[in-house]
């Protein structure tokens, strides 16, 4: 797998050298075992390779910041990563990597040989909708109409993050009208099978369409329900899974740190150990490890780098999700079950609390079997916990949280309904100087320089004020 993830660049920038040299025959200059061009479905499958960094780092010299705003892990070393203090970061590893791929991809399918072209541009369409998705939940308005351009704009104007969802759920639209019959080639999630692919792209509507609760109910709705309609996930193995490999170069991330570079960093946090503990949570025994008396016992959240942490008294990260092979989860059907649950209950759908309590329990018991590896044992009793149990004035609550757990360790999303629901109640890192979780991240500093003109008319624009800091708010996240 790992042959894919060279730099695509270095592929075209070859393939414009060979092509200037034409005073040989074209045969003599060939070598077959090593064509000078990606194909659309190779660019495709480089893109895919990028899926996992979505739920950790795209910039693999900086720390992990995603698992820390909902709170999943707290830090035993370098404590000060949880206390918000890095407050720019870039997105231009996500625009030259996989997007530029995706462009391209969408660009120079032709070959029916890798199967039907237009299903290899919906594809290419999902994950560029995906990655996109991403980008602007993290750093509100965007480069996306005139972005993706090389040399053709190096500096495009910032989109506003209302026009980015409007795009988004257009392409996603294009997508799912487009797909046609037939499997294509080098895909290493869905091994070409293009309804997973199509049930994949409804899905990320249906999740986006929610993300407009608070600041556009209607138009949130009508997405919604246009998902449904159209058709997403209906079992787990329909989730978006990233398998990584059982080999060095395409190991998980979590294994690297802990395993290879034996960086014992990572413990599960206080709050999230002390909301599954009591309820004899048949996920905590995957998410923690116990510590050296035996118990699970999560790590105070955001503690300050002058603490002296001792590893062995906590529970760090869960030694199953940090084999070389470990998946990483990211689009799942127990995430579409909670928001139907919700949706249910906002009264977007059809059925009130009897659908929304349908929906909630559905999403529970296939969160507990997806951690577990299908096994249900404990699920009969975490389910009759009194906490647990669907109750229509505490409805929206209990569905946050729950989702909130089930989304661990995808930690951008988790802070994205955290965001938007305000559920679990979270504290800041304390002694901080009443530095609030943030809400957003910085852009780039290099857009000062880069892109300066269109940087400053983003921050100037943001639809309810602020600095380009961890503070502001981005769109849909309506005070």
């Amino acid at each position: 797998m790992k042959q894919i993830n060279k730099p695509i660049y270095l592929i075209f920038l070859l393939a414009a050298l060979t092509s200037s040299c034409n005073k040989f025959d074209d045969a003599i200059n060939t070598d077959p075992n090593n064509p000078v061009k990606a194909s659309a479905t190779q660019l495709i499958a480089n893109s895919q390779v990028s899926l996992p960094d979505i739920a950790t780092t795209f910039d693999k010299s900086a720390s992990i910041y995603g698992e820390h705003y909902p709170q999943y892990l707290s830090n035993t070393s370098f404590t000060d990563n949880s206390r918000y203090n890095t407050i720019n970061f870039s997105f231009y590893p996500i625009y030259a990597g996989p997007l530029m791929n995706l462009e391209k991809a969408i660009e120079v399918a032709n070959d029916p040989n890798e199967g039907p072209i237009v299903n290899q541009i919906a594809v290419a369409k999902i994950l560029k909708a995906y990655f996109l998705w991403h980008v602007t939940d993290r750093w509100g308005a965007i480069p996306f109409s005139q972005a993706l351009k090389a040399a053709g704009n190096f500096t495009p104007a910032y989109d506003s993050q209302q026009a980015v969802y409007d795009g988004l759920f257009k392409l996603l639209d294009e997508a799912n009208a487009a797909f046609v019959p037939g499997a294509i080639k080098n895909d290493i999630i869905y091994n070409g099978d293009v309804s997973k692919w199509k049930k994949l792209g409804n899905t990320i509507h249906l999740l986006m369409a929610l993300r407009l609760s608070k600041v556009d109910a209607t138009k949130g709705a009508a997405e919604f329900q246009k998902a449904l309609t159209n058709g997403i996930m209906e079992k787990n193995i329909d989730n978006l899974i990233y398998n990584h490999l059982a080999d060095k170069v395409n190991e998980n991330y979590w294994n690297t740190s802990f395993t290879r570079l034996n960086r014992k960093w990572f413990a599960v946090s206080k709050p999230i150990v002390d909301y599954m503990l009591p309820l004899n949570d048949p996920r905590l025994p995957v998410f923690a490890d116990k510590n050296v008396a035996g118990n699970y016992v999560g790590l105070d959240y955001g503690l300050p780098g002058s603490v002296t942490v001792v590893i062995n008294n906590y529970s760090l990260l869960g030694t199953a999700l940090r084999q070389q092979n470990s998946p990483v989860y990211l689009v799942t059907y127990a995430q579409a079950l909670f928001a139907k649950a919700e949706a249910a209950k906002l009264g977007w759908i059809a059925g009130g609390d009897g659908v929304a309590k349908t929906n909630y329990d559905l999403a529970i018991e296939q969160s507990v079997l997806q951690w577990n590896n299908n096994n249900a044992t404990g699920l009969t009793d975490f389910m009759a916990k009194a906490p647990v149990i669907y109750q229509p004035a505490t409805a929206l609550r209990q569905i946050a949280e729950q989702r909130w757990v089930h989304l661990f360790l995808h930690g951008y999303e988790g802070w994205a309904e955290w965001r938007r629901t305000g559920f679990p109640l979270l504290s800041p890192a304390p002694n901080n100087n009443n530095t609030p979780i943030p809400r957003r991240e910085g852009y780039p500093t290099q857009e000062i320089t880069n892109n300066g003109t269109n940087y400053s008319a983003a921050v100037a624009a943001f639809p309810y004020g602020g600095a380009d800091n961890l503070n502001s708010r981005v769109w849909w996240d309506k005070p």
